[in-house]
């Protein structure tokens, strides 16, 4: 049995879509859970109009102070009895009726903990983040373990709760989702999930569509947070190579585009790539500056009050 879990605050129209998608699933989740953290204003009864559309809805109301990205989740795990629980978020959506379908082949080998699908662009995201997309979700599928943590480095540890599976006795003996992080639950647990000796699956036959076209400030924010996340939790991040993946995207990134006549893109890259890494280097010394300076820094103020 799976249950699918989704966080839902101010969505766009990918929510219908997505929803559109979850109802025509070859395997039908027993419920999805939505989160629905309010507003306040009108829109919540719409919103919740929406969600009501998604067979076997569930629809906790959350208020927005209380919104934690760890807790939250962790909330709506409680109330599910299935075996798996496929996390997703608001803007993702499935390119076919065999996401959950994907995800549960790749979770048959009993050592697998969590097993994370494909994300794709779209075409308004710009070819650098098409790249990126492709670079991080390639079309052959793998298996990660502590064993390739030496060669891996950090990428060992990467997931994404956009679109993820978890096993849910394994959720449960890894005490659930960190609580009050600013960003990146869901690397932090795979961390834990590989410490135990579990694995994680790659799934890139389990597809959705899903990706953001940031500019250079929002960038440098989303890195400041990231870094901050694994400063917190340095016991974790401290002893893998982390900076040479990301040297590594950009120098494939500059080759893919001069291959493809795309030189006059550069610029572009140059200007992501910098804000990107400035916001992590500076996210890895927050300890040291002023709160005022942090808030401007975080993409997630509200974690700072």
């Amino acid at each position: 049995m799976v249950d699918v879990i989704i966080p839902v605050y101010r969505p766009d129209e990918k929510l219908k879509a997505l929803i559109e998608k979850l109802n025509s699933q070859t395997v039908q989740p027993a419920h999805v859970f939505f989160m629905h953290t309010l507003t306040g204003g009108p829109e919540d009864e719409h919103v919740r109009d929406i969600l009501s559309e998604a067979a076997g809805a569930v629809i906790t109301p959350v208020k927005k102070e209380e919104f934690d990205h760890g807790g939250t989740r962790n909330r709506a795990a409680a109330m599910s009895e299935a075996e798996f629980m496929l996390f997703l978020t608001q803007d993702v959506v499935p390119v076919d009726e065999y996401l959950i379908e994907r995800l549960l082949e790749a979770m048959e080998e009993p050592q697998t903990a969590i097993a994370y699908g494909r994300q794709l662009p779209g075409e308004e995201v710009g070819i650098i983040e098409q790249y990126t997309r492709q670079f991080n979700y390639p079309a052959e599928s793998s298996v990660k373990s502590g064993e390739d943590l030496e060669r891996l480095g950090i990428k060992t540890y990467f997931c994404s709760n956009a679109c993820a599976m978890y096993r849910k006795d394994v959720y449960e003996d890894m005490g659930g989702f960190v609580l009050h992080t600013i960003f990146n639950e869901d690397m932090i647990m795979a961390a834990r999930v590989i410490g135990a000796g579990w694995r994680i699956a790659y799934a890139a036959e389990a597809m959705v569509v899903h990706a953001h076209k940031y500019t250079c400030r929002q960038q440098f924010t989303r890195n400041f947070d990231l870094a901050v996340s694994q400063r917190q939790y340095r016991e974790i991040f401290d002893g893998v190579r982390s900076e040479s993946e990301g040297i590594r995207l950009v120098k494939d990134t500059a080759k893919y585009l001069l291959g493809h006549g795309k030189w006059y893109l550069l610029p572009e890259l140059v200007c992501q790539s910098g804000f990107k890494f400035l916001g992590y280097r500076l996210g890895k010394k927050y300890e040291r500056l002023p709160r005022w300076l942090v808030r401007k820094c975080s993409m997630n103020k509200a974690y700072w009050k």
